[in-house]
């Protein structure tokens, strides 16, 4: 039988991975790992420096293995793989992370992260985003039919298979577009803006980010800015 471990960065209890793992339980025996808390933008960072703490958990899902885990998404993975499976997973999935994981911010993306770690210990890796404001209706008629073409998908060492649900209603969806190239784009051009002066000459920032839509064609930005499920390959660095 196959068997799948699941994490994302959203946290253990939330509803995209909820929805993952039921739709993964058609496909074989399912074990989540997933963080205890919000660990977006962590990218592929690891605990290194101190304890990790695993409980297990229920998240509403029959048959399911579930644990939370105090460490990073990439941290679940390494935890899932090494310690709580009693064999190699056939497969780690990833999400479904509430924003896009396209363009530039797979750089920060934990989502990705964590699908890449399951890379670099040899495991085949699917990361899923939807676009973030609560509309699942692409995703959940959609999610089977991907899991199904992407799961025995074993692709080049080092690399993911990254998909981007369009957030619009499932009458606005213009179908799956594949092979989508990485945007060298960027969906929020941010800057600094200062919120308050700090003693010693100190200044409290936070970022603001203007939202872009200016995308290449042929890549994962603009085929979700323009209502496609958006499927692609994406390499890590030294791949």
């Amino acid at each position: 039988m196959r068997t799948i471990l699941i994490t994302n960065d959203d946290g253990i209890y939330d509803d995209g991975l909820k929805r993952l793992a039921e739709a993964a339980v058609h496909f074989g025996e399912v074990f989540v790992v997933a963080p205890d808390g919000q660990r977006s933008a962590a990218s592929h960072s690891i605990t290194l420096r101190t304890h990790i703490d695993l409980f297990p958990c229920d998240i509403g899902v029959p048959e399911v293995h579930a644990f939370s885990c105090s460490g990073s998404p990439a941290d679940c993975v390494r935890v899932g793989i090494l310690h709580v499976m009693p064999e190699r997973p056939g497969v780690v999935l990833s999400g479904i992370n509430d924003g896009y994981n396209a363009a530039s911010d797979i750089q920060y993306s934990a989502t990705c992260g964590a699908a890449f770690e399951a890379a670099f210990q040899g495991i085949p890796a699917v990361a899923l985003s939807e676009g973030a404001g609560g509309c699942h209706e692409v995703t959940d008629a959609n999610l089977l039919k991907v899991l199904e073409e992407l799961i025995d998908v074993k692709p080049e060492p080092g690399t993911i298979m990254n998909v981007n649900f369009p957030n619009c209603p499932l009458d606005e969806c213009r179908g799956i577009l594949r092979d989508r190239k990485v945007s060298a784009g960027m969906f929020y051009r941010d800057t600094y803006e200062v919120k308050e002066q700090l003693p010693g000459g100190g200044e409290r920032l936070a970022v603001v980010g203007e939202y872009n839509e200016d995308a290449e064609p042929g890549t994962d930005f603009r085929a979700v800015t323009e209502h496609f499920i958006s499927i692609g390959k994406v390499n890590n660095i030294g791949y």
